[in-house]
């Protein structure tokens, strides 16, 4: 028998100042047997990060040919495709080719070493950005994490700032490669 996934709910309260995006997010996010929790803090930092209304998690994990995130248009087309961690570059690079824009979360240990192999072949979709998230904030977060989440988060001038339990951690968003989120 199959494990069933964990189910976290979590409030954001989201003021993000680098996109004028001001919203109190409520989200239902399962958490896969084989996914981590700090894979879960980082899809919900994506989520955050580029929020828009139509924005909605997908299988993700479950499903090898959806992303973690995606934004479907009025006809159905996927306008913003957004992967978590280190996924197979050529897969990536195919979506690209098949979305309006693709944004890549990268954060955990092997992170240098995937970019070092793969971010020159994933420069030439134009419609992509690459951001990296500092492992060691997404590790804290995880360590904390509990199945309600409520967070208050304020982008800046491309940092974050995110209270949780009464503590206010930051980060730098890195972007690596392609144009800045805002």
């Amino acid at each position: 028998m199959a494990l069933p996934s964990t189910i976290y709910r979590a409030s954001v309260n989201l003021s993000d100042l680098d996109r004028q995006v001001y919203e109190q997010l409520q989200a239902t996010v399962a958490k896969h047997p084989s996914e981590t929790e700090e894979r879960l803090v980082a899809r919900l930092l994506a989520y955050c990060l580029c929020y828009e209304e139509e924005l909605n998690f997908a299988k993700g994990v479950g499903s090898g040919d959806e992303p973690d995130l995606w934004s479907k248009g009025p006809d159905g087309r996927v306008r913003l495709w957004v992967e978590v961690g280190l996924p197979d570059p050529d897969r990536l690079a195919k979506s690209c080719r098949h979305v309006e824009r693709a944004v890549l979360f990268t954060f955990g240990r092997d992170k240098d070493r995937w970019l070092g192999q793969h971010l020159g072949k994933l420069a030439g979709a134009a419609n992509l950005t690459v951001v990296g998230l500092d492992s060691a904030f997404v590790a804290g977060l995880a360590a904390g994490l509990q199945r309600v989440i409520d967070w208050s988060l304020t982008v800046t001038e491309g940092n974050l700032y995110l209270t949780a339990g009464g503590e206010t951690v930051e980060s730098a968003v890195e972007v690596l490669s392609g144009t800045p989120l805002a």
